[in-house]
């Protein structure tokens, strides 16, 4: 991996050759460009995509400082602040799960609170169901369609037409808070102290 610079992109551009076939480029959280190209593309090749994609580029920078601005409006959680997430959870989620669970007629297993780095919430084969702490930060409906979500993998393990049948069946609004946390979701993710907390 190495500098590369290209006119008219305001960032630090890095290669990352391979034996890939194609170009594609994407912009990290450190708002640097990461271009990912095949082993003997010549430069000008390269130079020449970045052109190409400059004004989506520089779109996609933009949003980037934008939400690195937003994180840093917002301190990172402390060891305390997620325990304390977490015992909000345990409290919560249990009962927004038998609630709907009774909605949709599904059974389920445990329920286990986390604060996974990448995951909201999961459903095991057997039933057991997953959740991250972060998602008391969350809007309460944004929590439920979260829920809503892992329970009707209790219907359909995959996420096919009918999978989502019985989640709009049951949340109709689940396209407005998914969105939400598409949006938002890395902002909470990226407040987390990755090792304050344990899995319980």
């Amino acid at each position: 991996m190495r500098p590369f610079r290209s006119d008219g992109i305001p960032a630090e551009i890095r290669v990352v050759r391979s034996s890939r076939k194609t170009l594609s480029a994407s912009v990290g959280e450190d708002g640097c460009i990461t271009v990912r190209a095949p082993l003997r593309l010549p430069e000008a090749e390269i130079r020449r995509f970045l052109q190409e994609k400059s004004a989506r580029l520089c779109e996609l920078l933009e949003r980037q400082r934008a939400e690195n601005e937003r994180l840093n409006a917002m301190p990172p959680l402390t060891a305390a602040e997620l325990h304390a997430l977490a015992d909000e959870a345990v409290r919560v989620i249990p009962e927004r799960v038998r609630h709907y669970a009774a909605l949709l007629g599904v059974k389920y297993g445990s329920i286990t609170v986390r604060n996974q780095k990448t995951r909201w919430g999961s459903c095991s084969a057997e039933g057991n169901l997953s959740f991250n702490c972060l998602l008391m930060l969350a809007p309460p409906e944004v929590l439920d369609s979260v829920v809503v979500h892992e329970l009707c993998h209790r219907l359909e393990m995959n996420h096919s037409a009918r999978f989502y049948a019985a989640v709009y069946r049951v949340f109709p609004d689940y396209d407005r808070c998914r969105s939400w946390l598409k949006e938002n979701g890395s902002l909470l993710l990226r407040r987390m102290i990755r090792m304050a907390l344990p899995n319980t």
